[in-house]
């Protein structure tokens, strides 16, 4: 159909490109990458997936190009970017959570502050936050663009870096040492403020939204089950989360409940053998797809 209504979304190319599609995928969506190919293939026809590098979504979602897009909080202050943010999406390619730009030096080198950087030379891939970094400062240093692995510029090329740090091991691998945070960065789900304004357009937008929040918070959840006699009901209501009441189901014919909750991943060790003492059986841990509040 000619006129069938279309969501134009940028997906990052390049090392949140595999946690993005699975991101999607538990969202629901069913994504196919082709070979050599920046269009993904997606179950929905209303939308078109572009694959196209994170440091290029703000802008072309800010011109229109892009309806939406997934890219970083960083990139976004980088570019200067007029969007609306939709929503934080916090993952990186290896864990779920916020990341960190950071200022970082050779551990041998002595630069213990940015103040001993006056005069000197940091390379980093986001020259203006690292400009506006410096300015705020009162510290005049030569900012060099980096075109890629940064964390080799000390002290051979550069005499400090500015760089994305996830977990800290490649600053490790590379003898470096952070001296300053210049902000926590989260994942952003952005959209051009035209589309915003349409009204099938947002709508689309925020029901994807709602997914993929859904999906990022079923990551760090599992579903519990339980069978419980009805003179233990109590003793076990006061061990499950306080935070979300549990489904409470009586059991036809027989003296005990079912209960049905979710709990936070890192809290099921020590719930269940406390469960278990408390009297309940048939304990089953299961994985969440969504989870919508």
């Amino acid at each position: 159909m000619k006129n069938q209504k279309k969501l134009k979304l940028g997906i990052p190319k390049g090392s949140l490109e595999e946690k993005t599609i699975e991101l999607l995928n538990k969202a629901g969506y069913n994504i196919k990458l082709t070979e050599r190919s920046y269009y993904p293939e997606i179950d929905d026809p209303e939308i078109q997936c572009i694959l196209i590098r994170a440091q290029e979504i703000p802008h072309y979602v800010e011109i229109g190009k892009l309806d939406a897009g997934i890219t970083g909080g960083d990139l976004i202050l980088e570019n200067k970017a007029k969007v609306v943010t939709v929503t934080d999406l916090e993952y990186t390619k290896r864990r779920l959570g916020k990341i960190k730009l950071a200022l970082a030096v050779s551990k041998n080198s002595g630069i213990k502050s940015v103040k001993d950087l006056r005069g000197k030379t940091i390379s980093t891939e986001l020259v203006e936050l690292t400009k506006d970094y410096l300015r705020k400062n009162k510290v005049k240093a030569k900012v060099e663009f980096s075109w890629g692995a940064t964390e080799i510029k000390p002290s051979q090329f550069a005499d400090a870096i500015v760089d994305i740090i996830d977990t800290g091991e490649t600053l490790k691998a590379h003898n470096l040492k952070i001296i300053d945070t210049l902000m926590e960065i989260s994942i952003k789900f952005i959209a051009n403020k035209d589309s915003w304004q349409n009204k099938w357009k947002k709508e689309k937008i925020e029901n994807l939204s709602l997914l993929l929040k859904g999906a990022l918070a079923a990551q760090k959840r599992v579903g519990v089950m339980m069978h419980v006699p009805s003179k233990k009901l109590k003793e076990a209501l006061k061990i499950l989360p306080a935070i979300k009441k549990p489904t409470i189901t009586k059991i036809i014919g027989e003296n005990l409940y079912d209960l049905l909750t979710v709990a936070k991943e890192e809290e099921i060790r020590e719930l269940i053998p406390k469960l278990k003492k408390a009297g309940c059986t048939g304990i089953v841990e299961f994985p969440l797809n969504k989870v919508v509040e």
